[in-house]
Formats: C-alpha cells, structure tokens, sequence
C-alpha cells in the first residue's frame, strides 16, 4: 500500500469511504487458479426497520389465567383430656435384667521383674573389640619467647609533654557588691527626672471644623450595568421534565368483596363513661402557720456589726508622714561594673608573617611519569596483499526498482484517475488487461497518491 508523508487535511469530503485493504491483500500475486483468499470479517450492515414494537411478549401471549380458589379454613379440634392413668412401662424396662456389678478387672498385665543376686561376669563388645593403640605425642610448634624488660630508660617524650604548656589558673572575678557605709544625714529623694525636668506650656489642640453639606447639581444616574445592558428577549417557557399522572385503571366501583368484609366480625361496644371533676370546696378551718422552726426558735439580743469602712469626712489636719517600710529599710549599695565575662584565649596568636607553605609543599617530591604500556596487538598480517571486502550480503544482494508515485504521471504509468477522499488523498486504478488461461479475472486496485 502506498503512504504518502503529509499531514491529512479534511477540505475534501466526497462522502466516499477509505480502503481497509491491508499490504498482503494488495501485492498478493495470483498462482495459478487460486484467488486471493475472501475476508471473514462480517459485513457491517444496518438492522431492517421492523415496524413498531408490539408491547406483547411471550409470557403475555402464552400465559393462561388460573381461577384461584381460596384455600378452605380447617377447624382446630377442641382438646379434651383422656380418662384413665397413663401406663409408663416401656420394652426396656419390661425386657431389662438387672446384674450384680463387680470391680473391673485390669487388662494390663503386672510389671515381671526379673532380677538375681548373681554377679554378671561378661565383657562387652567395646571392651573385647578396642585395642590400644600406643600414639606419641606431637609436639608443639609455638615458639617461645621469654619476656626480658630493656635495661635502658625510654628517652622519647610525648605529645602531650612537647605540646603541654603549664599555666597559672586565673581565679574567676568576684561579682559580690563592695561593702558600703550608710550615709548618716537624711535620704534625699530627688532623681534625674525632677532635677532635669522642663515644663513646657501645652498649646491648645487644634479643631478642624466641620464643612456643610452641599447638595450635586447634576442628576443621580441610577442605573445600573444590568439594567443598561440587560434586553429582555422573549423566549418559550422551559417544558417540565417531570412526567404527566396517569391514572392506572378504570373509574367503575369495585363489585366484588374482599376478605375484609367475609370474616369481619362485629362487636357491641359501650361508649366509655366520662368522670366530671368535682368542684372545689375552701376549708372552713383557720390555718394553723406554727412550725417546728417558729415554735423551736429562742431570739438572742445581737450587737449590730461596726463597720470597717472609716466614716467620711474624717480629714486629719497635720503634715503628711511619707515614712514607710521601703523607705526606712531600704538602703542604697553602690553597683561596682561588672566585667567582662570573655575568658582570654589559652593559646597566643602568631605575630609573624605567614610563610604559605604547606607540609604537602614541603615534603613532595616530583617523579618523573612514565606512560602506561600499550596492550594493542602488533600487526601480524602482511600489508602487502590486497583486503578482501566482499561480504555475503554485497555477493547476494540484488537492487530493487524503486517505485514511482502514480500522482505524477497517471497517464503515462497506465492509472486512471477516480476520486479525491476527505484527508486530501487521490486515488487512481490501474488499468491492467485479463491475464489468459486463468479462470478468475484480475481486479484493478486502487492506489492513493499525494494530492
């Protein structure tokens, strides 16, 4: 099948339907009088209009109406209880033969011991089959090395005795307040704030006064962009979904009885008797409103309470004694600053240059790089000889003829043009005459193009 690389484009719609023909179908050649083979791949046709559909089914047409007739009622039989004793003997008791049990027996037997006073004189097969073996001992491999502890001192110090620099330990600062004597003349009580204090003259708060009101010459525009823009286009009312009451059945009363009606029984009923309240009577008899708390209860004389509020209007006139207990006990101390908290490094920095050079600078030592050996194959093969490049697919490949598109020179290539579908696509047959000696007739396909 031949594809054309374009994207598809809809501006031609003949109503003429694509081919499903696959590849194999198409380039499939004809051998002899065998045909290509028919698809089974059903037909889609359409389902013929029948008519309309009859509301009768199989079970509507083919059922038949039973008249049921109602079940007849079965009386319950009054009980009446027999005369007579009831005889409780029975085929066990009648036929039973009481025995006389004993004790059960046991089915094991008693435990036998057989044991003698003889001594057992035999040799076991260990003892009577084991024969010492006389084995010399291996000896030990492990060299030893008694432990002898040097005779001369270790000379070599430590990094901690090379690094360890002995300091004296700087006892921490006091922060306890100096002691103080107490001022012996009075306690002055000016602050900063009453001796530095200016009072300025406060000026009068400005007042903004009030604008009146002025009505807008102009007109209000009341309306909104709703009602601007809003155009009321009459239109048909929405139909209502909901669907119509039918009535099922038919108005003519119902003849029959129902079950109801058969078996109801009446029954004669008394009205119940309704109880009027009786009417209220006051007691003729003087209330008597002595209780136990009244008639218990001795009065005491009680002193009004005074109260705790001083009375008002009650001013003193002399000085004003500003004395109090902070006043008297408080005693000023004077705060020495405290210092800094900062301890002092351990370690002095270095006041000299920096010489920026490393110990890796120091101690490395350039070497000479010699380049890694090569594990490449040497040439074994003499050079002079020609290469032989022929492979199995340059020997046995055969070109094939490169095929043209039929939209280019239908006429010239022996295709005729036919239609146009709607991705764009033309199609052309090809015009080829009935092959001789073969009972089936060639069929023209038709082949797309590029439009």
């Amino acid at each position: 099948r031949h594809r054309c690389c374009h994207r598809p484009t809809k501006i031609y719609d003949d109503g003429v339907q694509p081919s499903h023909k696959t590849e194999y179908v198409e380039k499939y050649p004809g051998y002899g009088n065998f045909c290509p083979p028919e698809s089974c791949k059903p037909k889609p046709e359409l389902p013929e209009d029948q008519g309309r559909m009859d509301g009768t089914t199989t079970f509507k047409s083919d059922y038949l109406p039973y008249e049921i007739v109602s079940r007849p009622f079965r009386p319950q039989a009054e009980y009446r209880p027999k005369s007579g004793k009831i005889d409780l003997g029975t085929i066990y008791r009648r036929d039973y033969n009481p025995h006389k049990v004993g004790p059960v027996t046991l089915a094991r037997p008693r435990e036998r011991k057989h044991t003698s006073g003889a001594k057992v004189d035999t040799i076991p097969t260990y003892r009577d089959d084991y024969r010492l073996w006389k084995g010399e001992r291996t000896e030990s491999c492990k060299v030893e090395h008694p432990y002898e502890p040097p005779s001369e001192r270790f000379g070599n110090p430590s990094t901690f005795q090379d690094d360890y620099i002995p300091r004296q330990p700087n006892p921490p600062q006091s922060f306890k307040p100096c002691e103080t004597k107490l001022s012996e003349g009075p306690f002055d009580a000016n602050t900063i704030h009453r001796t530095a204090y200016v009072v300025h003259e406060m000026e009068p708060m400005f007042i903004r006064p009030r604008e009146e009101y002025k009505p807008c010459d102009q007109p209000f525009e009341d309306l909104t962009t709703h009602q601007r823009d809003f155009k009321g286009i009459p239109g048909e009312q929405a139909k209502s979904c909901k669907p119509e009451n039918r009535k099922l059945g038919s108005d003519d009363p119902f003849k029959g009885t129902t079950e109801f009606q058969d078996r109801y029984q009446s029954y004669l009923v008394t009205a119940p008797e309704l109880q009027k309240p009786r009417e209220y009577v006051p007691p003729t008899d003087k209330m008597d409103f002595k209780s136990s708390n009244r008639l218990d209860y001795i009065k005491h004389k009680v002193a009004p309470r005074t109260p705790i509020k001083p009375a008002p209007g009650r001013r003193s006139t002399g000085p004003f004694q500003g004395k109090t207990t902070t006043k008297e006990d408080y005693q000023p101390w004077s705060i020495c600053p405290q210092g800094l908290i900062k301890k002092e490094p351990e370690i002095q920095k270095f006041t000299g240059k920096f010489s920026n050079l490393t110990t890796f600078r120091s101690h490395y030592i350039p070497h000479q790089a010699n380049p890694p050996q090569s594990f490449k194959p040497v040439h074994t093969v003499s050079t002079a000889a020609p290469f032989k490049d022929e492979t199995l697919y340059r020997t046995e490949y055969t070109p094939k003829k490169k095929e043209i598109c039929p939209g280019q020179q239908p006429d010239a290539m022996g295709y005729v043009y036919i239609n146009t579908d709607s991705q764009g696509h033309k199609f052309y047959r090809q015009v080829s005459p009935e092959r001789s000696g073969s009972s089936c007739t060639a069929i023209s396909e038709e082949v797309p193009a590029v439009s």
